[in-house]
């Protein structure tokens, strides 16, 4: 494949990704939970689109991503899948789903692929997830890992808090370097300085995702509600909001409330005739 067709792939697959990073350009990654978003996205150009554990708490309501399962995010990456033209589709195994060793990990993976149409898996974990990770591998399932601050383990960390400064740099660069001997196509470095991010990506041969890991990272990747504004929290450091689709929707839907109140809604022009 010459260097134009891996600039703009009809269809990106986990090798474009590497062939990206050969060539120097950044690549771009959202989370979508949903058939419209995803194909919003899809159409505008991003090149991998994740059904993120994130949907446990930006669209189930849970206060973390550790409850949500299996079979909740099939029905998420189903949405997702069936919707994407292009972009790569990647799917979060959730907690619970592959820290109990590498044949629940295969077996969940499998469940994952078959069910949801995704084309890879993506888990948290560098040296503590090897074995996982080359199981599912060796199956011949694509898989993405994720280092740094790895929010399914957020009670063990102590929270929100920034990985791989001093001493955990070279924690950070060993499960970087675990993740891709394993046979990873690439890793989500989250919350990580943006030195060492620069360093982990100029060190391993499979492409960095970075988030909250500064401009050096092969692609980027940020949770949707965050780049859109839909959220009301204020954004961590990291995030670049892009729109403010809660303000949006708030009014527009005080504004319809308000019609409807008034009589305003519906007129002649929203209504059938005889």
């Amino acid at each position: 494949m010459d260097q134009n067709q891996s600039q703009t792939p009809k269809l990106v697959r986990t090798a474009h990704l590497k062939e990206f990073k050969q060539a120097g350009r950044k690549f771009s990654c959202l989370t979508s939970y949903d058939h419209m978003t995803a194909g919003i996205f899809d159409e505008a150009g991003i090149d991998v689109l994740l059904v993120g554990d994130s949907a446990a708490d930006n669209s189930l309501g849970y206060t973390s991503t550790l409850p949500v399962t299996v079979d909740e995010m099939i029905s998420f990456g189903r949405a997702v899948a069936s919707a994407a033209k292009r972009a790569l589709v990647v799917i979060d195994m959730p907690f619970g789903s592959y820290e109990t060793g590498p044949a629940d990990a295969l077996a969940n993976a499998i469940k994952l692929m078959k069910t949801s149409g995704v084309a890879a898996v993506k888990l948290e974990g560098g040296e503590r997830s090897e074995i996982q990770i080359k199981a599912i591998v060796d199956a011949g399932i694509p898989v993405m890992g994720h280092i740094g601050f790895t929010p399914q383990s957020v009670n063990a960390l102590g929270g929100f808090r920034v990985q791989g400064r001093g001493e955990g740099a070279e924690q950070l660069l060993a499960d970087a370097k675990a993740v891709e001997a394993a046979g990873a196509f690439a890793v989500v470095l989250e919350m990580v300085p943006a030195e060492i991010a620069a360093q982990v990506t100029a060190e391993l041969s499979i492409p960095t995702i970075g988030i909250g890991a500064g401009p050096d990272t092969d692609g980027q990747i940020l949770v949707w509600t965050d780049f859109a504004g839909l959220t009301s929290q204020k954004p961590r450091k990291f995030v670049k909001r892009y729109a403010n689709i809660r303000e949006t929707l708030f009014e527009s839907a005080k504004q319809y409330s308000k019609d409807v109140n008034e009589g305003k809604f519906p007129t002649q022009d929203h209504s059938f005739e005889n």
